[in-house]
């Protein structure tokens, strides 16, 4: 029997220009999101380029991309992303406010969720998201 404990840690990509969303994201997440998953870790990033490169070499679980992020936004990456990654993981965009989730469709992201950030909707999300990714622990 796997305990979830013994199993290799979950990658979380973060990324935003502000380094307290990105911190906010983690806090609101914490080492491990919930009790069935692996702890998280994460990988913080505040550039384009970098989210490219680390969403390239296939270690992400899950990438966490700010929509009001700039000079490039995460919803324009979510969509170049979903469009260039064979078997692209799930990507979660944080939008500006509510009433841009639409946008975030237009993005192909998986899961939106607004500024400011709530905690709780960010980890049931999040917990969505992996339990499609990561086996099952028993």
């Amino acid at each position: 029997m796997t305990n979830a404990s013994d199993a290799e840690p979950i990658k979380i990509l973060v990324y935003s220009d502000d380094a307290h969303v990105r911190s906010q994201v983690i806090l609101a997440l914490g080492r491990r999101p919930h009790p069935d998953l692996p702890e998280a870790e994460y990988v913080e990033v505040a550039t384009e380029p970098v989210v490219v490169q680390q969403m390239d070499s296939g270690t992400i679980d899950l990438a966490i991309l700010d929509g009001e992020a700039v000079p490039a936004g995460g919803m324009g990456i979510a969509k170049q992303m979903k469009d260039e990654i064979y078997q692209c993981p799930p990507l979660l965009v944080l939008t500006g406010r509510p009433q841009d989730a639409w946008l975030a469709t237009w993005s192909r992201a998986d899961a939106a969720v607004p500024h400011p950030l709530d905690p709780l909707q960010l980890a049931e999300a999040v917990v969505r998201l992996l339990s499609s990714r990561v086996p099952a622990r028993q």
